[in-house]
């Protein structure tokens, strides 16, 4: 597993409107978000997670050129820590985590891991639900999770 989990500020908005934030508790013991993160998420942070900044600025000041300053901030951090699995939903970011080649992973890939563990009985029900919010799956998207969950 890896040392350090860092989350955008997308992923903890979108568990916390389904109510289930607690399961990246039950999956990583601990969050570790920015003070940029805190403040976009908008209300208290469960005590599970915790801030840190990125030491070098530089970093997210380039970042921030293409991304939102939670991403930024987000992927500023993950480039200095080793063993890091950055949480981040945005296709922008997914793109350029990618080529910095960060360890990183979604919200939907969180949810598998959770069924794969026990922690949920159906990502099907938890997409249904995501249907609800204001965040968008595609339908290719949606077959993908359901073919990895083996539903």
């Amino acid at each position: 597993m890896p040392g350090i989990i860092i989350s955008d500020t997308s992923c903890l908005i979108l568990l916390d409107k389904l109510g289930r934030i607690e399961l990246l508790k039950s999956l990583y013991g601990k969050i570790t978000v920015t003070k940029t993160i805190g403040d976009e998420f908008g209300k208290d942070l469960p005590e599970f997670v915790e801030i840190e900044n990125p030491k070098n600025k530089n970093y997210q000041k380039i970042l921030e050129s293409f991304l939102d300053p939670g991403e930024a901030s987000a992927m500023a951090l993950a480039l200095e820590k080793e063993e890091c699995l950055l949480i981040i939903d945005e296709f922008k970011g997914r793109r350029k985590a990618r080529q910095l080649g960060l360890n990183y992973t979604g919200t939907l890939g969180i949810l598998v891991v959770a069924k794969e563990k026990g922690l949920i009985d159906s990502v099907t029900e938890i997409v249904n639900e995501i249907g609800k919010t204001d965040f968008r799956i595609s339908e290719p998207l949606i077959n993908e999770l359901k073919r990895k969950s083996g539903e």
